[in-house]
């Protein structure tokens, strides 16, 4: 599974703009199980251990720059021809004449 780590940079915000809560968090990308760690104040009910040991709160993603067509070059391919036969199904009874 490929991991990204955060740089550990210490760096101080401007006062009173930012959450409290904003700390370390693991977001992991499932559909190409890729993890990474950041800082966010984003609220997650569920932790994990990171490679360092440490446990921190789990952000669930979708999709990433680890599987955004945009960031990868691949394509993926979607199964419209499905759709649009179920769509012509529903709907040709509906049809005038």
């Amino acid at each position: 599974m490929p991991t990204f780590a955060a740089q550990n940079i210490d760096f101080d915000m401007k006062k009173g703009i930012h959450p409290e809560n904003y700390r370390f968090v693991v977001f992991k990308d499932f559909s190409c199980d890729v993890s990474f760690l950041s800082r966010s104040a984003a609220n997650s009910r569920e932790t994990t251990v990171w490679e360092d040991g440490n446990t921190y709160p789990l952000i669930k993603l979708e999709i990433s720059s680890a599987s955004h067509p945009f960031f990868t070059g691949k394509m993926k391919f979607v199964d419209t021809a499905g759709r649009i036969e179920k769509f012509q199904n529903k709907y040709s009874k509906f049809k005038k004449g």
